[in-house]
């Protein structure tokens, strides 16, 4: 009997129609593993995964393999997205024993959750270093019944195997280290990115290719300190690339997940949250030191993108689209170039098909096969004004003329089987995108933006805490799962990023009093540093701690950073010293390879920047007081603070920033600034607010 259909995730619900006897996880299969003496076979993926699919449907739709699976296992499904927790302790076992790791995992381990057996995709039949499913079941019963005594050797090999039991001890040790970061730590990071720099395709490395916008976001964070040219070189060739090639959906709008090739060309096709949101930090922040067009429109489309596919009724976002439909990657993005000629004029067709580098033949080679496909995947190799000069047309008569085109394919494609809509609502990942929202908004003076952050943060607040503490999904009505370390840090930064767009206080009370808990819950007092998950959740092999910043930052390095804006807006050094803690705990790891530790290295070197601190009292929110925020936001440096104290907000901004109460509420405008530990007079006007600002 399958055991998943009462369950929320999307993935896990593909699945409860699988032969397998499939378990979601949870003490009655490790029970049931107990008492009938069985080893678990567990399966981890998510419900966007294209090789997930494959292996279902060679294997777990199965009738035989399900057979074969059932009869010799106790069988166990995970979303990793619903438990990033049991994912990241049993990936850090795949990677460290076999040098590698990606979805499926999948993990064999005795009934006391002790594995023996890691790997990534099996297949139906077996093939040379990779056992199919056909075989796989049998041989494990067999060494589980006849040759016990060589498995659980196995587990204590696991154990003490050196690179793996130092390397998964390192993951468990993590915050041990007692040194600090030097102060170059910054051009350390940045010299690392030039090496791996790709000067003609952007990017960093060669395929395949992720967005890895935290590197970006570093890089501006960079040139903004360093002034040097090269760093926004690379930020904006790497914007451009991206945008202008296959892993932007031209169409429809929005980011696939990585591009497979070094030219941007051929994605794996998945829509994640996470991706739209930190991508939208990156062009929002690349269009505010570039001004270029095309990041401005990249930033509308995103949120567009994000508006019609991923946004829940009630304001809250989805978390991915699948990259299949129909059974088979891409197909729900890509084009003949016959169809698109039935679809539009002979003119508009044409037009189409050599700015969009079709090709008759197709334009990429398949990924497994290496042949041409038929299909194209429609991109650009310039942006519209410059292909308009270089066709001799206008630059808006064309940009009208492709939008119309582009309309015409979209509603077309809305007739294809459209790819999964993963609806589950995941408390850290809107973080993400609340966060992206509001500063997006304040950068564009957007407030419609705004708004649909602090939407999206009334269904969290409302529906995803509980006794205080954050639930990590929501999904049909029920919020569930502990939070985690993502859930606080990338909470506790949207709402700091509402209250820097919108001065509402109850906004930054709310950050406040979650990093409270989340100091309580996470915290390790004795080697520092923010565990990832609570003092009271279930321990798997070890309470592990991220600092490596992968395809989003860091639960420590986003607490690093919501501690330097904690500590400029509260002036309490408590959180200058909590992120410090951060810095010295994992000292080690980022001394060893500070490439991987961008966005925690970002965070120190903001504590090394110059930045200033600004309380402005007025009465109420008139024009004066939003004059005087444009001119500090157009003038004052990046990382650089502002707080509003009228009648309204005086009372609960004085209990988050209790130093603000020497700032009195008084007839006329006053404004303080306050840079490098020095503070001026206050200023009434915004001719004086702009003049001391400018010298």
């Amino acid at each position: 009997m399958n055991h998943l259909k009462y369950e929320k995730s999307p993935y896990l619900l593909q699945h409860a129609n699988n032969p397998v006897n499939w378990y979601p996880w949870g003490e009655e299969a490790f029970e049931k593993a107990k008492k009938e003496d069985k080893p678990v076979f567990l399966s981890i993926g998510y419900a966007t995964c294209h090789w997930c699919h494959v292996m279902e449907h060679e294997s777990f739709e199965d009738e035989e393999v399900a057979r074969r699976m059932n009869d010799a296992f106790v069988n166990i499904k995970v979303d990793r997205e619903e438990r990033p927790d049991i994912d990241n302790t049993y990936m850090t076992i795949c990677q460290m024993l076999t040098g590698h790791g990606g979805w499926p995992l999948t993990i064999v381990m005795t009934p006391d959750k002790e594995p023996f057996f890691a790997a990534t995709y099996l297949p139906k039949y077996s093939m040379p270093n990779r056992p199919g499913m056909m075989d796989f079941p049998a041989a494990i019963k067999k060494a589980w019944e006849t040759d016990r005594d060589k498995v659980m050797k196995s587990v204590e090999r696991m154990k003490s195997v050196e690179h793996i039991k130092d390397g998964f001890a390192k993951t468990l040790d993590l915050g041990k280290s007692t040194g600090d970061l030097p102060e170059d730590i910054a051009g350390q990071v940045r010299d690392s990115l030039l090496r791996r720099f790709d000067a003609s395709e952007g990017g960093f490395g060669s395929a395949p290719k992720f967005p890895s916008p935290h590197n970006l976001l570093f890089l501006i964070h960079h040139y903004r300190e360093k002034k040097n040219k090269k760093d926004l070189e690379m930020v904006n060739l790497t914007l451009k690339k991206m945008r202008l090639g296959g892993l932007w959906d031209h169409v429809g709008f929005g980011f696939h997940r990585y591009s497979t090739d070094h030219k941007w060309l051929l994605p794996h096709f998945e829509k994640m949250l996470y991706d739209q949101a930190m991508l939208l930090l990156a062009y929002t922040e690349g269009w505010a030191e570039t001004k270029e067009p095309l990041f401005k429109q990249t930033v509308r489309e995103i949120i567009d993108y994000v508006e019609d596919c991923l946004t829940s009724p009630k304001g809250a976002f989805y978390s991915a689209e699948d990259a299949d439909s129909e059974g088979e990657e891409g197909k729900f993005y890509v084009w003949e170039s016959g169809e698109v000629r039935n679809i539009l004029n002979d003119d508009d067709a044409e037009l189409f098909l050599s700015l969009y580098n079709f090709e008759e033949e197709g334009n990429f080679n398949d990924e497994a096969t290496h042949q041409k496909t038929g299909k194209n995947i429609p991109h650009l190799k310039n942006p519209i004004p410059e292909e308009a000069e270089k066709r001799g047309l206008q630059s808006d008569e064309l940009e009208s003329k492709i939008n119309g085109i582009l309309q015409t394919l979209k509603d077309e494609r809305e007739k294809r089987v459209r790819p999964l809509l993963d609806d589950k609502i995941l408390t850290d990942w809107n973080g993400l995108m609340i966060t992206a929202l509001a500063r997006a908004g304040i950068v564009f003076n957007k407030p419609a933006w705004v708004e649909k952050a602090e939407n999206a943060w009334k269904l969290i607040e409302k529906e995803c805490f509980d006794n205080k503490k954050i639930l990590h999904r929501y999904k049909d009505g029920e919020a569930a799962i502990d939070g985690m370390a993502d859930d606080y840090v990338f909470v506790i930064r949207g709402l700091i990023e509402l209250y820097n767009a919108t001065f509402k206080p109850e906004y930054f009370k709310k950050a406040i009093s979650l990093q409270r808990v989340f100091e309580e819950e996470f915290w390790d007092d004795e080697h520092g540093g923010f565990f990832f998950t609570a003092h009271n959740a279930e321990t798997l092999l070890g309470r592990q701690k991220e600092i490596y910043d992968g395809a989003i930052p860091s639960s420590n390095s986003v607490a690093a950073h919501n501690g330097f804006l904690q500590f400029k807006l509260t002036a309490n050094p408590e959180f200058q010293n909590l992120a410090f803690s951060i810095f010295k705990a994992f000292s080690d790891q980022i001394n060893h390879a500070p490439e991987g530790y961008t966005h925690a290295v970002h965070a120190f070197d903001l504590f090394q920047a110059e930045t200033a601190e600004v309380v402005i009292t007025s009465k109420n929110m008139d024009e004066q007081v939003h004059e005087s925020v444009k001119l500090c936001r157009e003038l004052l440096p990046a990382g650089s603070v502002i707080l509003i104290k009228t009648d309204e907000w005086s009372q609960p901004l004085e209990e988050v920033a209790p130093f603000t109460k020497d700032y009195p509420v008084q007839e006329k405008l006053s404004v303080y600034v306050c840079k490098n530990f020095e503070c001026s007079m206050p200023v009434h006007s915004s001719a004086e607010l702009k003049k001391l600002l400018t010298h």
